[in-house]
């Protein structure tokens, strides 16, 4: 399987595949981007298909994924619809350096960081990080008291299940080798 780099520096993968005969699919995979296309392409038919996949992939990324300003106000709402307004941040922001991790929380400036890999997620798996780095401002650890906290929001354990099958697909490559690929999307290369 070919790899390159896209512009970003972000790791590309290109998949041929004999059973796909006429569509492409492209999926963010950590910091790299996977590509499927038919094994019958050309090379210049794989270049025209990866830049084209890429910038789908980044248009959809930027419709989908709020800013720092919108994250913020959704770490507010959610402080004062589950914690009282008790949990108030300093700043909420998106970074791309947390590859182990989805969010971080440090108590004493009270500053949250979401990773950028929960860009894209549900809605309801970035509320439960969200929740999650807000009840550290008011209790370290994890203690009972902490979960107390976390648990009042009420897709806590549907969006852990769901945090744990997405670390479990971005640990493990060969979950994702078959075709068609889980979360990728589909388009026409006709």
């Amino acid at each position: 399987m070919p790899t390159s780099n896209d512009g970003a520096g972000d790791r590309v993968e290109v998949r041929r595949s004999r059973r796909r005969k006429s569509t492409v699919s492209a999926y963010r995979d950590g910091k790299k981007t996977v590509i499927s296309i038919p094994a019958r392409f050309s090379r210049a038919q794989e270049h025209e298909w990866v830049a084209k996949m890429i910038g789908k992939l980044e248009e959809k990324e930027r419709r989908r994924a709020p800013s720092d300003d919108e994250l913020l106000t959704r770490a507010l709402d959610l402080n004062r619809k589950y914690l009282g307004g008790r949990a108030t941040p300093a700043s909420v922001r998106w970074v791309t350096n947390q590859d182990r991790r989805w969010g971080s929380c440090t108590m004493p400036d009270r500053t949250i960081r979401i990773s950028s890999r929960v860009r894209g997620l549900p809605s309801w798996v970035l509320d439960y990080v969200l929740l999650h780095e807000l009840s550290h401002i008011l209790v370290s650890g994890h203690g009972p008291e902490f979960w107390a906290l976390v648990d009042s929001y009420p897709r806590t354990e549907r969006a852990r299940g769901f945090l744990d099958g997405v670390a479990f697909a971005q640990d493990h490559p060969d979950y994702n080798e078959g075709d068609p690929q889980p979360l990728a999307d589909d388009y026409s290369a006709q």
